[in-house]
């Protein structure tokens, strides 16, 4: 059974019909929703699990704070309305954060359009620096910064804006990816690993800058070409080059069917195996799959609720990234307080899963990867396009419309005209009709920037011709 009838028969099970099908979630950890209600009652300051890191013996609180979706507020400049990070708002998370055991902080020079790493330096700043760990990277994307001089430039400046005179976790950025150098060919993901950070006498500098004290853990994180992985595994094994972590995306959903939400990514289980086989911490990423185990199928999340009313949705993802042993932290990108506060309730302490509840994800899983969602998580790299086309917001509208039952072929179908309707006024309420996918001329500027290595124009056109189809059904 497909899970649209599985959720129709859910929700006429309970005497409800289209108008729920049309009916938006309530919003919750991960730009997505929860069907969940959160816990109740004050969320205590002392109880976050801590990993210890074997390396340098951190104690590393479970929940990371990713620092890629820091809140944005609105300012008129020279006449002109443009987006500036809320310094108050991203104070107030932090100190939160701090207050109730969250301690590891991981940016990048790369996020939030480079504003990131300053941001979250002035609000980390204000707190006792043993009180925190920071992680950041080596995000020399652009073949205008592979150069040695320029990517040392790089970390300089990383600890200008973090306002710090070492980093705890430094990372080598999205090994595995695909390139092109400057004169534009197009590089496959070990040779665009050699140009990025070997060739350029990169890693030998970061473990140059490890023995200073400058950098404490060196590791790196992985989207692309799995070869990759084994290789720098293998330099570990012949003890070439030691790392002190990875950043691997795990969830249950990517553990076994990875591959099938987009062939370019790896299994979890995989990966995860392979740190655990040689005891190498992994910091997961993705642990709601770019919110989107956030805002599951109602069915799903009905049964969640059976498992363990009052939990919320995201929690379950958290937990089931918490409970393997060899993860030192669970990172999750929170923008609102309401975020914070329940996602550190999935910590404080951890309950890790028991057999059936972790067995019931997997059934969950099975059923998730049966939609044609769009495998993305919603971090921007793919922005600005240069013909103004708003891409994040049109594969959430897409992926939000596959979860509340609002993607539908079937003209037969009773719910149809309810769900072409709400997919179309969603549409234009969420992406503004210059900056949808029907504009797109498929020049690929996009997709070299992708960490999920999405064919974006190729799905920008499948979802511009699924709209097509719904404008000129007249049914």
């Amino acid at each position: 059974m497909s899970n649209d009838i599985s959720r129709r028969a859910f929700l006429r099970s309970l005497g409800l019909g289209s108008a729920a099908l049309a009916a938006p979630s309530l919003m919750s950890c991960g730009g997505g929703s929860s069907s969940g209600q959160q816990q109740d009652g004050p969320i205590p300051t002392d109880k976050m699990t801590f990993r210890e890191n074997p390396n340098t013996h951190d104690r590393v609180s479970l929940l990371g704070y990713g620092c890629m979706r820091w809140p944005v507020k609105k300012i008129t400049q020279d006449g002109k309305e443009t987006d500036v990070m809320d310094q108050e708002q991203i104070n107030r998370l932090i100190d939160f954060a701090i207050a109730h055991g969250v301690n590891y902080f991981d940016t990048s020079p790369a996020y939030c359009k480079g504003r990131s790493e300053e941001a979250t330096g002035i609000a980390l700043a204000r707190h006792d620096r043993s009180k925190y760990l920071v992680a950041t990277k080596l995000s020399n994307f652009s073949p205008e910064t592979w150069s040695h001089e320029a990517s040392v430039q790089m970390f300089e400046n990383s600890l200008r804006h973090l306002r710090t005179d070492h980093i705890d976790y430094y990372l080598l950025h999205c090994i595995g990816l695909p390139s092109r150098n400057l004169a534009g060919k197009k590089l496959d993901g070990m040779a665009a690993l050699h140009a990025r950070f070997i060739d350029n006498g990169m890693l030998d500098w970061c473990v140059e800058q490890k023995q200073r004290g400058r950098i404490r853990n060196l590791g790196w994180s992985y989207h692309g070409d799995v070869k990759v992985v084994d290789y720098l595994l293998r330099l570990h094994d012949e003890g070439r080059y030691h790392w002190d972590f990875v950043q691997i995306q795990m969830n249950y959903v990517d553990w076994k069917h990875a591959k099938e939400v987009n062939p370019a990514n790896t299994d979890a289980k995989y990966l995860y195996g392979e740190l655990q086989k040689r005891g190498i911490p992994a910091v997961i990423m993705e642990p709601l799959l770019g919110g989107r185990l956030a805002r599951v199928p109602e069915y799903i999340a009905h049964n969640m609720q059976k498992h363990a009313p009052g939990r919320s949705v995201a929690s379950w993802a958290f937990r089931y990234a918490g409970s393997f042993p060899q993860v030192l932290t669970v990172l999750s990108g929170m923008t609102y307080m309401e975020h914070l506060e329940d996602n550190i309730r999935s910590f404080t302490p951890l309950q890790p899963l028991t057999e059936a509840e972790t067995k019931m994800l997997y059934a969950a899983a099975d059923d998730i990867v049966k939609n044609p969602f769009v495998a993305c998580n919603y971090c921007n790299y793919c922005m600005p396009c240069p013909y103004g086309i708003d891409i994040p917001s049109i594969f959430r509208h897409y992926n939000r419309c596959i979860d509340d039952g609002n993607y539908n072929h079937d003209r037969e179908d009773p719910e149809y005209r309810a769900a072409r309707r709400a997919f179309l006024v969603g549409y234009d309420r969420s992406v503004p009709r210059l900056r949808q996918a029907c504009h797109c001329i498929g020049c690929g500027e996009c997709t070299s920037h992708c960490p999920q290595r999405i064919d974006i124009p190729a799905e920008l056109r499948r979802i511009d011709r699924y709209v097509e189809s719904l404008k000129t059904d007249k049914t």
